[in-house]
């Protein structure tokens, strides 16, 4: 079986999962990756088949928002249609969309079925908690930016039949957790001066912080600085006493796993951390809103609080993999339609990129090429 995992890359959540269950997918068939985006910083060694810079939301590092104007101007429509046109979904027996829009656009087109897959998939429920006012546009997104056939949801709880509990890697899974002191803080949408200034308040505390901005560790004072490095980040997260970040899925699900005192800051005008925080909220999990002169009391308020709750998992990420693939048989193929004379859809005049599983992903070529191209 040929399989298609589209794969969004803003943030590194849903590389972080692609990454996770890569091996599992394997076992089942060969699997081509497509990343989609160009706002992320966890480097990966998956096989990536076909890149796009697709669509990424893009951040004001001052206050912590999204950058609405930036993340606008970035886009450019006539490429990501013209990308959708030509991306060979039609070659694959099952698409996997982990919200990636130009291979929910390739699908309709082509009229091939797919599986949304990921947290985002999740927010077709209703029973998916949300803030008590609701965004119209937030909504909209969510909702119709990729889209499958199918749907398989993962959230911190199973609202709804076909929403499972998170994906927590192996590493973190068959670790032994401990308390060294250290408050970790990860928060990619806030600069560093910001996190400083109210973190250096808090003088009875040490605070490991990874940033996107460092190459090397440095210290000052109660703060030390590390780059983003996933096996630092991990070791950091399983000996500190708390984890402070933002309201994503990935890191908040295994904090709530691990039984570590957790509070998010959910990123101003990005409705999908707001809706977490509404989740985590029924977790007791500390919120807070805004870097600013109320964090010394928001810190010391969420120090007191003993009341947190443990997630639960009760699906591995294999028995995840198999409910996926069970979905898959309940899904008819159609044969893909030309949209028009000018439209190519026969797969033989495209090629794969030339990668192997032990390269980086590409930065600079194309997501796919035509045969003339590529000669």
């Amino acid at each position: 079986m040929k399989i298609f995992y589209a794969v969004q890359a803003t943030g590194n959540g849903h590389i972080s999962r692609a990454k996770e269950i890569f091996p599992i997918l394997s076992q089942y068939g060969e699997v081509d990756i497509f990343l989609s985006g160009n706002n992320y910083s966890l480097k990966t060694d998956l096989p990536i088949a076909y890149r796009s810079k697709g669509m990424s939301l893009h951040y004001n590092k001052n206050n912590g928002s999204v950058d609405l104007m930036k993340t606008i101007f970035a886009v450019n429509l006539k490429k990501i249609w013209q990308e959708a046109v030509q991306l060979p979904v039609e070659k694959y027996d099952l698409i996997i969309n982990d919200f990636e829009c130009i291979t929910s656009l390739s699908c309709k087109l082509k009229h091939i079925p797919s599986i949304h897959f990921g947290h985002q998939a999740s927010f077709i429920s209703r029973n998916v908690p949300r803030p008590e006012k609701k965004n119209i546009v937030g909504e909209y997104v969510l909702k119709n930016y990729a889209q499958g056939t199918r749907q398989l949801g993962l959230h911190f709880e199973e609202y709804d039949t076909n929403i499972l509990n998170p994906i927590i890697k192996n590493e973190i899974l068959q670790a032994e957790p401990a308390d060294k002191g250290h408050i970790t803080v990860y928060l990619g949408h806030v600069n560093d001066e910001t996190i400083e200034r109210q973190l250096s308040k808090v003088r009875d505390f040490r605070f490991e912080v990874f940033s996107g901005k460092v190459t090397q560790p440095l210290s000052r004072g109660n703060i030390q600085f590390f780059p983003t490095n996933p096996a630092l980040f991990n070791m950091s997260m399983l000996n500190c006493s708390g984890i402070i970040t933002g309201s994503g899925f990935e890191t908040p699900a295994e904090a709530l796993y691990l039984g570590k005192r957790l509070m998010v800051n959910p990123m101003k005008g990005q409705y999908e951390q707001l809706c977490n925080a509404e989740a985590l909220k029924k977790f007791n999990v500390q919120i807070l809103n805004d870097w600013d002169n109320t964090f010394l009391n928001s810190f010391n308020e969420w120090m007191n609080n003993n009341n947190q709750s443990l997630l639960k998992i009760k699906h591995s990420t294999e028995d995840i993999i198999e409910n996926l693939m069970k979905m898959h048989l309940d899904l008819k193929f159609k044969r893909p339609k030309v949209l028009n004379r000018d439209v190519v859809s026969n797969h033989q005049q495209f090629q794969l990129l030339e990668q192997t599983s032990h390269q980086s992903t590409p930065t600079s070529s194309p997501v796919y090429k035509s045969a003339k191209q590529a000669q």
